[in-house]
């Protein structure tokens, strides 16, 4: 947006982001130093934490996590905080547009009773525009990304379009807001259901000593009908995990099954036990309790390639068993130098990234391949490693020492 001359105030309520962000130093991956400090000096760029600083600005993109709660419900608060926050200083005529992936009827159920107590309807214009990005892909960025968006009625759909096609290059109107929400959760639930797929014809293949990745390989040369999707560890990430659930929950409510959404997690959050599996069967073990004592390294807790995100990722649940039988863990990651707490695995944050050379990878009983880096030597890890088991399929080739899992 900066980059396109519109001056941004950016709000937020932690005190270290927003002095960060101020001295030019950037957080975000895809936002380099250089281009926050060259925003700042031409005064495109406020970072606050002062939401009196609202009554400035014509439009406001709702940009929080929404994550589950401890019983894989919903969790708005971030959302629900965000709008309390920021209602009492709204200026007639402004425009709020929710990014946040949710459920159909978050904006209607959730953001306008809480604006309303605080403005006329007729005063206050909402919308949702879903974020799409993909962490790590170079080959799209935010402007040429199709932007969807949905409003409340036709004159509020126009004047959202023409916010972003400011710097967005092809802005797509849909009918409502509903219908906004809708088409981001069900890209979200599409990936979901056919990475759980792939890893469930995964470990079909692999009884019948069939190469999956071949097998997508030679899938795909048909010219359509056909979608490559690639097995994993699990799934990982603020979206997929998270958002299928959402819809779930939803769905819930109105007596409605979700029987593909439920299968695909179940799928996707057995494959720790996949690996592990392979893992001791690698090692000659009768059990995972067997393993340990043992040394096992993981490359990559980040919950994919390139990137420094580290939520959700699938590499957790593993490091917690392998921890629980005392195995002696080891990780390394390029991008996550130590683990940040998070909600569910608090006990591994502080854990530092290991150097990767000769002498730590040959005094491994075992390397998992979780996340495939590109700023990994792998050819070190390959005639190193007494045994890889290799969850990515970063190698190809078959030796005595890689499994594929």
């Amino acid at each position: 947006v900066c980059s396109n001359n519109i001056k941004v105030i950016g709000f937020d309520i932690d005190p270290h982001k927003i002095d960060k962000l101020n001295k030019g130093m950037s957080y975000i991956d895809g936002v380099t130093d250089e281009n926050l400090t060259r925003f700042l000096s031409k005064n495109l760029l406020e970072v606050t934490n002062d939401f009196g600083s609202i009554s400035q600005v014509d439009v406001i993109v709702i940009c929080v996590p929404t994550p589950l709660d401890c019983d894989d419900n919903p969790d708005l608060s971030y959302v629900e905080k965000t709008v309390r926050n920021i209602a009492p200083h709204l200026k007639d005529g402004g425009l709020i547009v929710l990014e946040s992936t949710t459920y159909p009827g978050t904006v209607n159920e959730i953001i306008r009773p809480i604006v309303s107590k605080e403005k006329k309807v007729e005063d206050v214009f909402l919308a949702y525009s879903p974020e799409r990005e993909d962490p790590g892909n170079i080959n799209f960025e935010t402007s040429t990304m199709p932007k969807l968006v949905g409003a409340e009625n036709e004159a509020v759909l126009d004047l959202c379009v023409k916010f972003y096609s400011q710097f967005i290059k092809k802005v797509i109107p849909v009918s409502s807001i509903e219908v906004a929400e809708a088409a981001k959760i069900t890209e979200n639930i599409f990936r979901a259901i056919n990475i759980a797929l792939v890893n469930e014809l995964k470990m079909i293949f692999d009884d019948m000593e069939i190469d999956i990745l071949e097998v997508i390989d030679a899938a795909a040369t048909k010219p359509f009908g056909f979608m490559p999707f690639y097995p994993g560890p699990g799934i990982g990430g603020h979206c997929i995990p998270i958002d299928p659930l959402y819809l779930s929950w939803k769905a819930k409510q109105l007596g409605r099954p979700t029987e593909f959404i439920e299968l695909a997690a179940r799928i996707n959050e057995s494959m720790t036990g996949y690996i592990l599996e392979k893992l001791t069967d690698g090692l000659g073990l009768d059990s995972v309790a067997d393993l340990k004592e043992k040394n096992v390294l993981l490359l990559g807790v980040a919950y994919k390639k390139n990137v420094s995100d580290q939520r959700e990722s699938p590499a957790f649940p593993l490091m917690r068993i392998l921890q629980s039988v005392n195995a002696n863990l080891t990780y390394h990651d390029p991008y996550i130098p130590t683990i940040l707490p998070t909600r569910e695995y608090s006990d591994l944050s502080g854990m530092i990234s290991s150097d990767l050379n000769v002498e730590t990878v040959e005094k491994q009983d075992a390397v998992i391949i979780v996340t495939d880096h590109s700023q990994v030597n792998y050819n070190l890890i390959k005639d190193s490693a007494k045994l890889i088991v290799d969850t990515r399929g970063v190698y190809r080739e078959k030796r005595e020492n890689i499994i594929r899992a």
